[in-house]
């Protein structure tokens, strides 16, 4: 890096781009002076609504350009971005929330998250809303409204400016080990870590991404996001994945780069199996990447196929950022690709030794992108590093040439779907809930679509009557974890079994029930 702070490089694309095209949503377009403008008026307008320098801002909202506003508004202030997943619910949001100590909350007006956190209280008190839309607050309403912020003034362009060791935002893990903790990432950690994958990969202002991931997730909101405005391209962002509107925004010219997840590619590959002809929308496009979960050989060898692009995969964590990647000019199937510049990784065996080539063993890494810390949990922290390595839990090998493949987590309380990492453990918790069950266990098992499918193995208690079939068991299950779970957590499978397999010691052993039924 050079003696230009990590904020004056993430800034600077505002100041020299100023009148291209920053981002694109709905048919609207937003420049990047515009965005520099917004940002000035959201931050002032918070400081005049009394939040400084160090609180926690969270954003529990749909994606939006605002969202990208408010974003550059709190680094602006000084205050740490708190992301949201806009799928939570009930208590999820409110750990979040209790967790961070957030002094305020930006929600979208009428979306469900409005409605959960009208009813959030935290540190005894009801949330400061900060409301997107264009209802506006009652007049008796402590809230406070988005489009009236930036009424204010744009403050000064040479007022404050975070250090590079300041907190940027604070991401909440999944909590598939326990509860969600919060990962302080750094502006230096930040910006270091995307510039160093962004420029493995090519990126320059002459791109164009088609954006739709999430941007309360690293993928969607540092690699997206961050790396869009570190290198001065133009973002085509999507509140939600369609495929349909990804190809089309290709077959326009629009789009050069899009970065996805498993599931997306399949819905890629069904659109083009119903559309042949929109095939060369696709081929015309220079980079499509993949991360967050394992993309089959299946789906890599269809694509390439189908457009001539093979799928450049990644690995990371919120933890960590991006630490391992194929090479834009030598990407192979299965893997994740090599140690990222600046980065280390070394894969242990059980007596923590380093395992041979070929050997699967945990992985463990050092890297650019590396977490300041749980927020406000030094104990967790410490015990998540093994002298001075982050370790991952995460099984993998290495073969000769550097190139690493997952081989699955350590724990098997652990569920990649659709992209997400899922507690098994959270949503256990919710099904003991249920009058119907006696005892549950939840694993995953693999699904082409969504990597893997959530399957709940149900033991009944014992009723009088007749016993419900395995798909009514799943409606009402899956009906039941509608009230306290995202949708996403929810069961897509259950087997109704007389007892759960275990060993001596009375632990369930999940693989017994990974195996297909015969």
């Amino acid at each position: 890096m050079s003696e230009t702070s990590a904020f004056e490089r993430l800034f600077s694309a505002l100041h020299s781009e100023r009148t291209k095209p920053a981002i694109v949503f709905d048919g609207k377009s937003f420049t990047f002076g515009d965005l520099d403008d917004l940002s000035r008026r959201y931050a002032d307008g918070l400081a005049r609504a009394g939040l400084c320098r160090g609180d926690r801002i969270a954003v529990f909202a749909e994606t939006r350009p605002e969202v990208v506003v408010a974003l550059l508004g709190h680094y602006r202030l000084g205050a740490i971005h708190v992301p949201i997943n806009d799928r939570y619910r009930g208590e999820e949001a409110a750990h979040v929330l209790r967790d961070s100590g957030a002094r305020a909350l930006l929600v979208t007006e009428g979306s469900p998250a409005d409605k959960e956190s009208a009813e959030l209280t935290w540190q005894g008190e009801r949330p400061r809303r900060i409301l997107l839309g264009r209802r506006g607050a009652k007049p008796d309403s402590p809230d406070l409204v988005f489009e009236d912020l930036l009424a204010s003034s744009p403050i000064d362009a040479n007022g404050f400016a975070p250090a590079d060791s300041d907190t940027a935002v604070l991401v909440y893990t999944s909590g598939t080990t326990g509860r969600s903790k919060g990962v302080a990432l750094s502006f230096r950690a930040l910006v270091e870590n995307v510039l160093s994958q962004t420029g493995l990969w090519g990126f320059s202002p002459r791109d164009r991404m088609a954006l739709a991931l999430p941007l309360f997730h690293v993928h969607g909101l540092c690699l997206g996001i961050h790396g869009a405005l570190l290198h001065g391209m133009t973002t085509l962002l999507f509140e939600r994945f369609e495929a349909r509107r990804i190809i089309d925004a290709f077959a326009s010219g629009g789009g050069t780069v899009f970065q996805g997840v498993p599931t997306m590619y399949v819905r890629l590959l069904e659109e083009l199996s119903l559309a042949p002809e929109k095939v060369s929308a696709l081929s015309g496009g220079r980079l499509f990447t993949s991360g967050s979960a394992a993309l089959s050989s299946e789906d890599f060898t269809a694509f390439e196929r189908a457009t001539g692009h093979r799928i450049l995969e990644r690995y990371g964590m919120s933890e960590t950022l991006f630490t391992l990647s194929n090479p834009f000019d030598d990407r192979r199937c299965g893997t994740v690709g090599r140690i990222n510049p600046g980065c280390e990784a070394r894969i242990v065996d059980e007596r923590r030794g380093e395992a041979a080539a070929g050997e699967l063993g945990e992985l463990l890494v050092r890297s650019t992108g590396m977490m300041t810390g749980y927020w406000q949990q030094p104990e967790e922290t410490a015990a998540t590093f093994e002298d001075g390595w982050f370790v991952t839990g995460d099984m993998a090998r290495r073969d000769a040439d550097g190139y690493v493949t997952l081989a699955g987590r350590k724990s098997v309380d652990f569920i990649k779907s659709g992209g997400f990492k899922i507690s098994a453990r959270e949503i256990e918790d919710v099904l003991r809930r249920h009058a119907a069950v006696k005892d549950v266990a939840v694993v995953g098992v693999p699904d082409r679509v969504w990597g893997e499918r959530i399957l709940a193995a149900v033991v009944l208690e014992p009723r009088a009557g007749l016993l419900p079939s395995e798909p009514e068991l799943l409606d009402e299950l899956s009906s039941f974890c509608a009230r306290s779970l995202a949708d996403y957590k929810r069961p897509r499978e259950v087997r109704i079994v007389e007892d759960l397999p275990r060993n001596a010691m009375g632990k369930v052993q999940k693989h017994e029930l990974k195996k297909p039924v015969r």
